[in-house]
């Protein structure tokens, strides 16, 4: 239930490299902690607007950002000179949200290349939050969204790096909804254009993580649909399994039978919210 006292707020923040990245937040009067949102590839914040309302409703202040090159923010549409410049992007948001909740719990939360960034900053660097969340994170791709097509990126990301093409992704895997694939397709925020720059980027961390899971920094919440055609749950059950053969920290994994790509927009979904708000609150106990 959203809470009466809610404020919906839209600016910008800038980060240490001086880029300017569009901002929502969903603020309730009183926060007890905050959620920051990272969403997928082609994508924005704005398409997370029922769960933040959810958590916000829970005494979560929540934010999500628009990366570069997607959304309201700055930049050639899928582009980006190098990939961690998101994880980047990412650790600075999340210090702009402890300057302005100091004291409160924070948790980091992204979804499919959103997913992947956060699993690599909770593998490589030492993130300031209680806890990583990655949904459907794109650990393992579906051979739809093409080998080839990443294979090419890594060769045209050394004579063309903002060469743009298609990233072939079928908007029908995102969701069993077909009211969100709708929207989706209709929403004029949302792009399909992926760079050499990006593409070769995005395949390299993905062959990072295939070695680094046994490096976790932070607690990681890994959820996943049983069925996501686009983002495959073998990444995630394979990610959690290497995380569990070191003596180190290892991740939990949640998967559910049945449900697409979106698994935040699925039917059903009030569940998965209660799954990750149960995790939080747990991970605040500990």
């Amino acid at each position: 239930m959203e809470p009466d006292d809610l404020r919906r707020i839209e600016g910008h923040f800038e980060t240490t490299k001086g880029r300017k990245l569009f901002l929502r937040s969903w603020l309730p009067a009183h926060p007890e902690r905050a959620l920051i949102l990272v969403h997928g590839f082609g994508e924005h914040g704005g398409r997370y607007e029922e769960m933040a309302s959810w958590f916000a409703g829970r005494g979560f202040a929540v934010y999500a950002h628009d990366q570069q090159g997607h959304g309201r923010s700055r930049g050639k549409r899928g582009h980006v000179d190098r990939f961690d410049e998101f994880l980047d992007d990412a650790e600075c948001l999340i210090s702009v949200v402890a300057q302005a909740h100091p004291g409160l719990p924070r948790v980091l939360v992204g979804h499919s290349m959103g997913g992947l960034i956060v699993t690599a900053m909770a593998c490589e660097r030492p993130v300031d939050v209680i806890g990583v969340a990655a949904s459907g994170p794109a650990l393992s791709l579906s051979p739809d969204l093409s080998r080839l097509k990443l294979a090419l990126a890594g060769l045209l990301s050394r004579v063309a790096p903002r060469m743009a093409m298609s990233a072939g992704l079928d908007a029908q895997g995102l969701s069993s909804r077909p009211e969100v694939v709708a929207e989706y397709l209709q929403d004029p925020l949302v792009h399909g254009q992926v760079t050499a720059a990006m593409g070769a980027g995005m395949s390299d961390t993905i062959q990072r993580m295939e070695r680094a899971a046994g490096n976790l920094q932070v607690p990681l919440l890994l959820l996943h649909g049983e069925s996501d055609p686009l983002c495959l749950v073998e990444g995630s059950r394979m990610f959690h399994a290497n995380s569990e053969l070191n003596e180190g920290r290892s991740a939990e994994l949640l998967t559910y039978p049945g449900l697409l790509h979106e698994i935040f927009n699925e039917s059903g979904r009030e569940k998965i919210y209660a799954d990750l708000y149960d995790w939080v609150l747990r991970m605040e106990s500990e």
